[in-house]
């Protein structure tokens, strides 16, 4: 929907807080580690999403039909507002829970030790691309979705309801990050500043890949993974410096991205 969201990584890091806090009040001293756990994850997704059904038509909407330095001031103020709230509201320490992947264990692959849970990671990443993918080139929606993001005013003409559709796509968007968050959490844990992080990387992630294309999200995230991961074990020093010098090499090339269009 080209919403310029600087607050998203907070939103992320929202997800982590809740699932954390959640996973704390049914995972901790005393309680014995079960299976099912595992769906309280989803916690984080849903506050977050409900955050975002909230957060679309009272701080965003009026902004659309002003100049992107407007979403920008409005949503990197959000950003500072919601560090603040976790810290407030779980303070400086960090939350995490180690229960989750202690139940799964670990394996060895090609003879390194590797947790189970990092590999339910990869699988739930997967999953949430296709999911997404599907949703939004297989089904009515998603039509109506893609329709309203190139041409809102005749969408609109043509009966949709761009509010609903807006909301409902801001919605699903924090749902995703959430999830993000929230899967993260036992590895990493919830932390003040995680936000941040992470919104360095998706800024990344779109330069490379193009903004508006779920095909460039997908191929951009596994270039940055793939490249971050080879940068922290052998030079860590410039890793961050390595990303940005492929995010430049891309719009050197390909001004709009990888997948995006001008």
């Amino acid at each position: 929907m080209r919403i310029v969201n600087l607050a998203h990584g907070n939103l992320y890091a929202l997800g982590a807080y809740v699932a954390g806090w959640i996973l704390g009040l049914f995972a901790g001293p005393g309680h014995e580690p079960k299976m099912w756990l595992f769906f309280l994850l989803l916690s984080g997704a849903v506050a977050v999403a409900v955050a975002g059904a909230i957060l679309e038509p009272t701080l965003l909407r009026p902004l659309y039909r002003r100049a992107e330095e407007y979403q920008l001031l409005v949503t990197f103020g959000l950003l500072l507002i919601l560090e603040d709230l976790m810290h407030l509201v779980w303070g400086p320490y960090p939350l995490t829970s180690s229960a989750l992947p202690d139940l799964l264990g670990s394996s060895t692959i090609l003879g390194a030790t590797y947790p189970n849970y990092n590999i339910l990671v990869i699988v739930i990443g997967f999953v949430a691309a296709v999911g997404l993918w599907a949703f939004v080139y297989r089904t009515k929606f998603g039509v109506i979705l893609r329709a309203t993001s190139q041409n809102m005013r005749v969408a609109s003409a043509l009966g949709v309801n761009v509010k609903r559709v807006y909301v409902q796509a801001f919605t699903l968007g924090c749902f995703m990050a959430g999830l993000g968050g929230a899967v993260i959490m036992p590895i990493s844990g919830a932390v003040l500043g995680m936000g941040v992080e992470a919104l360095i990387l998706a800024f990344v992630v779109v330069v490379v890949g193009g903004l508006g294309s779920l095909e460039g999200a997908l191929v951009g995230s596994i270039i940055v993974g793939a490249v971050r991961t080879l940068g922290i074990t052998y030079f860590a020093e410039i890793e961050l410096a390595v990303l940005y010098l492929i995010a430049v090499v891309v719009l050197l090339a390909r001004p709009a991205g990888l997948f995006g269009r001008a």
